[in-house]
């Protein structure tokens, strides 16, 4: 029975070539002299730090910006709290999402069903599985979800005949 996976993961190696890259453009650039502005990453937790708010949301879009040229969706990053530490510098944790969460995976099997089309869709962990009779109608499900899910970012892999 065709079938595939509707998932929610970020391309890491890419991740860490847009964070390679932004912090070698936060080296080079003129506004960063001498200040302490760089990213870190640790698996799917990144750290941006910063001596100050302003230069914090700087870091974060060079960040944003390199993510985009790598082909990493930035809806990937759930960004946390603003904290101080020593002295007047920030910093600022970014985690990478991976996964759909178990209500935005009940969203999409909702959608499935709403639609009325000859698939069924199935939680699987954090993934949602959509299985059919017929090809066609497994491609009009990804457009579907394509169309109709726009606060997440969707892959489709696993894609069996």
């Amino acid at each position: 029975m065709p079938s595939f996976d509707t998932v929610c993961e970020a391309n890491l190696v890419e991740v860490k070539n847009a964070v390679d890259q932004a912090n070698k453009e936060i080296s080079t650039r003129f506004d960063f002299k001498g200040t302490d502005a760089r990213v870190e990453q640790k698996e799917r937790e990144l750290t941006a730090y910063a001596d100050s708010d302003f230069q914090l949301s700087q870091v974060r879009d060079v960040l944003t910006n390199k993510m985009t040229k790598r082909n990493v969706d930035v809806r990937f990053l759930d960004e946390g709290k603003i904290e101080k530490i020593g002295g007047d510098k920030v910093k600022q944790v970014i985690k990478v999402k991976n996964g759909i969460e178990s209500d935005d995976a009940k969203k999409i099997v909702r959608v499935i069903k709403d639609s009325k089309m000859k698939v069924q869709a199935s939680i699987q962990g954090d993934a949602v599985r959509v299985t059919g009779a017929k090809r066609d109608d497994l491609q009009a499900a990804i457009a579907l979800l394509r169309k109709e899910i726009k606060d997440i970012p969707l892959e489709f892999n696993n894609f069996r005949d």
